[in-house]
């Protein structure tokens, strides 16, 4: 049973996502602002978030930004159909996933658990890349011995990655592996989730050192 703050304007769509999720095994609590949200995770932190992208006040992906400077949280977004901008600029503000609206509630079931494993599939143990230190136990990694914040979507990516130095791992893959989704189009939570590493851990991103793209292929770990 997880603890979710659902975040949701509109009454009826709340109640309902409520409901289901109840009956899926869930313990909700759901609020319809922003602002709410950030208090509520302030003073007693759910196990994972689910934003709608259109709030009123502070929208969902500029909750997730915010949520991303005080925690590493599990965050998963409520987007329009067919909104490609929601959904990139929601990727590049830290989320771990997204749910098209109108969200039909087995689905969101099982993307909440799918990324609440992610969490829990981490299991101790340390690896090292010259200056680069994952501490997959302690969700914990370091670059020349200066901590580096990662979510738990962006630490097991990495892991992934970090598991095939030097072979080349396609989008379809990491997507499986990593967000246990198979639709091709979904590739652009990979592609985000990667920019997002790189900004943390790359001392210049535009150049990386770490991770390398291949075009038509998808991306190698390389350290140097």
């Amino acid at each position: 049973m997880a603890g979710i703050l659902l975040v949701e304007d509109d009454p009826s769509v709340r109640t309902a996502l409520e409901l289901a999720l109840a009956r899926q095994g869930h313990s909700v609590t759901s609020c319809p602002t922003g602002e709410e949200a950030l208090d509520h995770i302030r003073s007693r932190r759910p196990e994972i978030a689910i934003l709608d992208v259109m709030l009123p006040g502070i929208d969902g992906v500029e909750v997730c930004r915010r949520i991303r400077k005080m925690d590493q949280l599990p965050v998963i977004l409520l987007t329009a159909r067919g909104d490609d901008l929601d959904v990139v600029v929601g990727l590049e503000a830290g989320a771990d996933d997204y749910v098209v609206k109108p969200v039909e509630p087995r689905v969101l079931d099982a993307r909440i658990r799918a990324v609440l494993r992610r969490v829990e599939s981490v299991v101790s143990d340390r690896i090292t890349f010259g200056d680069l230190v994952v501490d997959r136990g302690a969700l914990k990694v370091s670059l020349a011995g200066r901590e580096i914040h990662l979510t738990p979507t962006e630490l097991r990516l990495l892991l992934e990655l970090v598991r095939h130095p030097g072979q080349v791992l396609n989008r379809r893959y990491l997507l499986r592996a990593v967000w246990d989704h198979t639709h091709a189009a979904d590739s652009r939570l990979v592609d985000a989730c990667v920019q997002r590493i790189r900004a943390k851990i790359e001392p210049v991103p535009a150049e990386p050192e770490f991770i390398h793209t291949v075009r038509g292929f998808g991306y190698r770990f390389s350290p140097p």
